[in-house]
């Protein structure tokens, strides 16, 4: 009669082995990246003012003081006052909500049209991938900010329309990465078994490569906020953008730039403003490239 085999006894000391989600695990990776986490706790903080900052001010944007003209920061005003008797504080707070609907429109436009010709590009490939590829060539000629004035001119001055021209020109950005992309993954061996069996092309593309391909788009898309909301400044700043009496940065800057001496701080909060906005999009998205690139745990 065999002999049974004993089981194996565990010993005390030994350690267990313990499954890891990749959700956990991205979490412990985004945890020990000091840009993103701090970058994260920007963006965090300037979500919060933009969404409940403006239920707890004292002052409206738009409500005017003629006697608080130009006044210096203080307990009533901590920002000080425009050359308007404007609280600044206030509209320093409301052009948050100004500065990141911008941004995620601009961004989010510029990422589905840009994905899907890029997807379309580099997955037919032949005269299509001709034709978006010339079409992104034309667009990428120009500085972006000259693009960005001219289709404002052609349009017109306006919040709205500032957003489509800088969506419009982040739209090769996104097409680009997203066509290289596609033409790696669709070599790939599940891509090919998927045509094998005769799986429809739109299947494949908004199943397989799409979410193979998304990581990229994701960590630009980040990066991209940044530059929308410089952008939207700039065009601001030229009065091409968003119009009095909206607090938009940007414009804020353009109409206290003969104070600059005088009232410096009527140009030096709104200029924090952005450059904490973009300081905080700009970390969070160097911290998901380290964390979502393969290359960079290397």
């Amino acid at each position: 009669m065999p002999t049974p085999t004993p089981s194996p006894v565990p010993k005390k000391n030994e350690p267990k082995i313990e499954g890891t989600s990749r959700l956990h695990e991205g979490w412990r990776s985004f945890l020990k990246s000091k840009s993103a986490v701090i970058g994260a706790g920007i963006v965090l903080v300037i979500l919060l003012i933009a969404i409940i900052g403006p239920m707890l001010l004292t002052f409206g944007y738009n409500e005017v003081d003629a006697n608080s003209r130009l006044a210096a920061p203080s307990a009533e005003h901590w920002f000080g006052t425009d050359d308007l008797g404007r609280d600044v504080f206030a509209r320093v707070i409301n052009g948050a909500r100004i500065s990141l609907w911008v941004g995620f429109f601009a961004v989010s436009g510029s990422i589905v049209v840009g994905s899907l010709l890029g997807l379309l590009a580099g997955y037919y490939g032949r005269w299509l991938d001709v034709l978006i590829s010339r079409i992104f060539d034309i667009l990428l000629a120009f500085p972006g900010i000259l693009l960005a004035i001219a289709i404002v001119a052609m349009l017109g001055p306006s919040l709205k329309n500032a957003m489509y021209a800088i969506a419009i020109i982040n739209v090769p950005t996104f097409g680009r990465l997203m066509r290289s992309r596609v033409l790696a993954v669709k070599q790939e061996d599940f891509v090919l078994a998927a045509k094998a069996i005769g799986m429809k092309d739109r299947r494949i593309l908004f199943t397989h490569i799409l979410p193979n391909s998304w990581t990229p788009i994701m960590v630009q898309g980040t990066l991209n906020f940044a530059i929308a909301v410089i952008e939207a400044a700039g065009l601001g700043f030229l009065g091409l953008g968003a119009q009095p009496p909206e607090p938009e940065w940007g414009k804020m800057l353009s109409d206290c730039r003969q104070y600059i001496q005088s009232a410096p701080w009527t140009m030096i909060f709104p200029g924090l403003a952005i450059m904490f906005t973009v300081l905080g999009f700009n970390l969070l998205g160097d911290g998901l490239r380290d964390i979502l690139d393969p290359r960079m745990k290397q």
